[in-house]
């Protein structure tokens, strides 16, 4: 049921056609999101987990930019995924050990970076999608774009960050919704230092 996680941070971004150019518009509603993003180096947020296979799973998620992130669980799941500024950890209790992968090669990489630049370095928006009081912005890696797609998906009055979707190679997706959104708020450092064994 949880092993949607899994996509979250094994699974990158995977493009599937060729990207159009972006229209004037296209780029103003990314750097709307790029001032949006940058605009806060804290947040914290309940949030929904849904796979395509129907599983699903709820928790709170902690953001400390630079580098930092962690995502709660809420029982009864027995994980928790920390950002710890070098590393993102996936603890599964259904598993004997956390593992460990290079934060910057995974998409929570993206969000925790300390300036977010959508249409330089190493990513590139390969299309932006709008719906009433939505828009959806969609990106991949530059120098990798067969690793997997990220979208982010941001509502327009107030302009926030709603949820964030994974399309994996096999076309499964992974979307993380956001409610309840604080930003700019304290946060303990302690959230996002891993100590083994976690406790759920």
């Amino acid at each position: 049921m949880y092993r949607s996680i899994l996509f979250l941070v094994l699974c990158a971004f995977c493009v599937r056609a060729e990207a159009a150019a972006l229209s004037d518009r296209d780029k103003a509603d990314i750097a709307q999101a790029e001032a949006y993003l940058n605009g806060f180096s804290t947040l914290k947020a309940h949030f929904l987990q849904v796979s395509d296979d129907g599983g699903q799973a709820e928790g709170t998620a902690y953001l400390s930019r630079p580098g930092r992130l962690r995502l709660q669980y809420d029982p009864p799941a027995k994980m928790v995924l920390i950002a710890d500024g070098t590393f993102l950890i996936v603890d599964d209790k259904r598993y004997d050990n956390p593992s460990y992968l290079p934060l910057g090669s995974t998409p929570a990489g993206v969000l925790v970076r300390e300036k977010i630049d959508l249409l330089g370095g190493d990513l590139s928006v390969s299309k932006v999608l709008r719906q009433p009081g939505v828009v959806a912005v969609t990106m991949t890696e530059k120098d990798d774009p067969g690793q997997g797609e990220l979208t982010l998906v941001f509502s327009d009055k107030p302009f926030q960050l709603r949820q964030w979707r994974i399309v994996d190679a096999q076309n499964q997706v992974t979307t993380v919704s956001l409610f309840d959104i604080q930003t700019g708020i304290p946060l303990d450092r302690k959230l996002f230092v891993y100590n083994s064994p976690q406790n759920f």
